[in-house]
């Protein structure tokens, strides 16, 4: 975002006025810009608090300009300005009226930026505000890499044949126009298809998979290529897959996990963004509410045992396991995780990433870290039978030891842990919470809406309302905040089984998972399926949306 507001009470009151934060949100933020120095806007965003459009429409109430208009880049730029130039200073052109040139500009106040404008277009320039995330759509649509001219690449270039400092300067920009598209999109992979006709660019927003931009074919292998250079692979050998990192300072420090595959097309690649710049979240941002919440919070508040997150990949398990890590670190206990790589920074704790060729593996790792006096231990995934026998022993052995595991309940975790070779007595005994859970999206703010689907939809019989309308359900209807999808965000829906005397003893009995969910139901614990129907009752998710997520565990 932009300095124009960075500090300003005076655009927290704006937001606060128009109902998009409260003044709790706010002080929030104030606090962490005092401690981290970052931008206000920045931070009420990351924390979930409003939106980028949210800013920019309090923005431009507090500077008394016009905001862009809804949608601007969908119509083309004003021939008047060249491409080079909007992609230089940030900006872009709406429309020349009257010797005046319109931008669309995220930081009106940056003089330089209008300055050199001005003297470099020869107009005089009218400022109107728009996220950069919008302007960043509109240049990659209309100036954006899938035009020949705009990269200067030859006519009858093959890239198939071309060595890579042949095409270094378009590649190197094609690259970065990437991944700075992805972190404004707020992306959380990025998916490099090869395609008969073209190379296919795709981001994963909110879980959902999207088309960005189309590149000419003949691109293809000096991006790919340009990325293994980045991540330390042999951009020779295109005949196996190949996996590696990148590591970026700018615009902050990101980590990019890469994989390629090779296809009968092409190599294909994939992008899992990493950003350290996140601030993490608290457990009730992420969802968890109510005894849930309470569940949880008993377990990390316990001195030593085993709590452990389940889900599919992709579901937000570490993102709660850092958010209930935050909870109980304090300077007077040693905290430490291993993970494969480290996701989040957090104060006060050491962070191990495992490092397989030098054979430092979750196992390897972890009984280094228990000699290292620790308090408590996050493992980033308990993978096989050695992991979970020592996370056992470290449980057992006065431990707090938070991790995860890849089963498709709670109930099932227990039986997962046996079958890696750990015995049902041994789980019992140190086994104090378990929580599975899985990612809804959320109904966007700013265009959600009242709704009521068709009598005959199957979603009333997944809500089970008895026929009665459902007065609070909501869908977006589409707008620029969300990419006009109706969505914005995720939000967990989960269930939590607290490890009671009852439960252990089935446990211990070595009992089937259908024996400890009916038990942990009796004992007043919510489901999944009822937590989903929940949050698309409330509002918060659609039905369909809710219906859809819980199909995979119904």
């Amino acid at each position: 975002m932009n300095n124009v507001y960075d500090g300003h009470v005076y655009l927290g009151k704006i937001l606060i006025e128009n109902g998009v934060i409260n003044s709790q949100q706010l002080e929030d933020a104030l606090k962490i810009q005092k401690e981290t120095g970052r931008r206000l806007g920045d931070i009420l965003i990351s924390i979930g608090a409003c939106s980028q459009e949210a800013i920019a429409d309090a923005l431009a109430v507090q500077m008394g300009l016009n905001r862009a208009p809804e949608g601007f880049w969908e119509n083309p730029p004003d021939p008047s300005v060249k491409g080079e130039i909007a992609r230089k200073y940030k900006f872009f052109p709406l429309k020349l009226e009257n010797g005046k040139l319109h931008v669309a500009i995220s930081d009106p106040l940056n003089i330089t930026t209008i300055d050199e404008s001005r003297y470099v277009t020869g107009y005089k320039i009218i400022p109107e505000i728009a996220t950069q995330t919008e302007i960043d759509r509109a240049i990659r649509r209309w100036y954006g890499i899938s035009s020949d001219e705009s990269l200067g690449i030859e006519e009858g270039f093959d890239d198939e044949d071309a060595e890579e400092d042949n095409a270094e300067g378009p590649t190197v920009r094609a690259v970065i126009d990437i991944i700075n598209g992805a972190l404004s999109e707020r992306a959380s992979d990025i998916h490099i298809e090869p395609r008969k006709d073209a190379t296919l660019v795709r981001y994963r927003i909110d879980g959902a998979l999207r088309d960005i931009m189309r590149m000419p074919k003949k691109m293809h292998y000096s991006i790919v290529s340009r990325i293994k250079v980045m991540a330390g692979l042999d951009i020779a050998d295109r005949r196996v897959p190949q996996d590696g990192r990148i590591k970026l300072r700018e615009p902050h420090e990101i980590d990019l996990r890469v994989s390629t595959l090779p296809t009968t097309l092409g190599e294909a690649v994939v992008l899992r963004i990493l950003d350290k710049s996140r601030v993490l979240p608290k457990l009730e941002v992420l969802g968890y509410e109510g005894e849930d919440l309470s569940r949880i919070r008993r377990a990390i508040g316990m001195p030593y045992g085993l709590v452990l997150l389940t889900g599919p990949t992709g579901s937000g398990k570490t993102t709660t396991l850092y958010a209930a890590l935050s909870e109980v670190v304090t300077p007077s206990i040693n905290v430490i995780t291993v993970e494969d790589p480290p996701e989040y920074e957090l104060e006060g704790i050491r962070q191990v990433a495992v490092n397989v060729k030098a054979d430092l593996t979750f196992a390897t790792a972890l009984r280094s870290i228990l000699r290292q006096d620790p308090d408590v231990v996050m493992i980033g995934e308990i993978r096989d039978s050695e992991t979970a026998k020592i996370a056992v022993q470290a449980a057992m052995t006065g431990h707090l030891v938070l991790s995860t595991l890849h089963t498709n309940d709670v109930a099932s975790a227990p039986a997962r842990l046996v079958d890696m070779g750990v015995e049902p007595y041994l789980v019992a005994s140190c086994l104090l919470c378990v929580v599975a859970q899985r990612l809804v999206r959320r109904v966007c703010h700013e265009c959600a809406e009242p709704y009521q689907p068709p009598v005959d939809s199957p979603v009333w019989g997944f809500l089970n309302t008895n026929g009665t309308p459902a007065v609070s359900l909501k869908h977006g209807r589409g707008c620029p905040s969300c990419g006009r999808t109706g969505y914005r965000g995720r939000i967990a829906i989960v269930e939590v089984m607290t490890a009671s005397r009852e439960i252990r003893e089935l446990i211990r009995q070595n009992s089937t998972a259908d024996k400890i969910r009916d038990l942990a139901v009796r004992d007043g614990m919510t489901t999944l399926l009822e937590n989903a129907r929940s949050k698309a009752l409330e509002g918060i998710t659609t039905p369909e949306e809710a219906m859809r997520v819980a199909s995979s565990f119904d």
